[in-house]
């Protein structure tokens, strides 16, 4: 079998999503699954950062509700503070969360390796019960998650819990194990976030691009070494 299968998955939601996924990670519940759950912590971890709020496995806001045309910022200008991938997806002065930085180590994320996330902010206002990440990754062009999570629910996982009080400066670390084979490509993240009363609270994008190591040849700067793939993957 190759890297690739199309498979039905448990939807997050009432309606069905069927997902690209990749049979060389762990099974299928996507806030499990180790690599997904790095991209969510990464975006949560935003949120987190400001009390915690962007755990993400990347599940950004409803892409398919207010903002279904949210595509990844190129523009350096918006960055996050930090050693990260991170940028917001647009001006973030009227968002709920603040970040003051986001580091990563080792950065760029490394296939195999433990990936351990150290974040900080602050919130405009409590975030609470009802609050949700939509959460969209694309490998390549191709969309394999798109889902839409409580985000009290998905905080548990970086040892969070709502409420998220504001004004109130949080520091979060978490270790995250990477899996040793991550299929070689672009992945792109869009976490968007928003609480109970449909107010931002932030969205962030990243890009994390894997390479396959050739014969002979090292990788440069901001390059993923991969094992070649094992068979019957």
């Amino acid at each position: 079998m190759g890297w690739l299968e199309l498979l039905q998955q448990p939807p997050l939601t009432s309606r069905p999503h069927t997902l690209l996924t990749f049979t060389a990670l762990p099974p299928h519940h996507h806030p499990d699954n180790p690599y997904v759950l790095w991209i969510t912590i990464s975006a949560m971890q935003l949120l987190t950062l400001t009390t915690a709020l962007l755990a993400s496995t990347a599940t950004a806001k409803s892409l398919w509700a207010s903002s279904p045309n949210i595509s990844p910022n190129t523009d350096g200008s918006l960055s996050v503070p930090g050693e990260n991938p991170l940028q917001h997806c647009e001006d973030p002065k009227n968002d709920i969360l603040t970040l003051k930085s986001v580091d990563l180590t080792p950065n760029p994320p490394k296939a195999g390796q433990t990936l351990q996330i150290t974040a900080k902010g602050t919130l405009s206002e409590d975030v609470d019960k009802g609050s949700e990440v939509h959460l969209t990754v694309k490998y390549g062009l191709i969309t394999i998650i798109r889902q839409t999570a409580d985000l009290c629910d998905t905080i548990t996982k970086v040892d969070l819990a709502c409420p998220l009080k504001k004004d109130e400066q949080t520091e979060l670390t978490k270790s995250v194990e990477l899996p040793k084979e991550i299929p070689p490509g672009k992945y792109s993240v869009i976490a968007d976030v928003y609480n109970a009363d449909k107010k931002k609270v932030t969205c962030l994008t990243a890009t994390v691009e894997f390479h396959r190591k050739k014969d002979g040849e090292g990788v440069s700067v901001g390059q993923v070494v991969l094992d070649e793939p094992k068979q019957g993957l």
